[in-house]
């Protein structure tokens, strides 16, 4: 993570401080398993263990999340970009982003 060069200095910082609690969507993970089967993403195998060695908590979908994503202005077409929105309105999280579409809506944001 510390080494990632893609993400801005402002968020890599805020991953790695360990008094922030960094949550890992389930719609993350399925995004991440539908690109790799697809040859378009390499992960490792180990992913799920990743995520719990760099202490990050995974965040599942619920169903006040699934009918946010259903109802939000249809500014983004994406459903897992409109799933990472609706968790991050209901939990009050801050998404680490740089999609260009996703500041539209009422969410806090971290540049990514």
């Amino acid at each position: 993570m510390e080494k990632n060069a893609k993400l801005s200095v402002n968020a890599r910082d805020a991953i790695i401080n360990g008094k922030n609690i960094v949550f890992v969507s389930s719609d993350s993970a399925w995004e991440i398993s539908i690109k790799t089967a697809m040859g378009k993403l390499i992960v490792p195998d180990n992913l799920q263990e990743e995520i719990e060695i760099h202490r990050f908590t995974p965040l599942n979908i619920n169903f006040d999340h699934a009918k946010l994503a259903g109802e939000l202005p249809n500014i983004h077409k994406d459903p897992f970009d409109r799933m990472l929105i609706a968790q991050a309105i209901i939990e009050k999280l801050t998404l680490v982003t740089r999609d260009s579409l996703i500041p539209l809506y009422n969410v806090n944001l971290l540049k990514a």
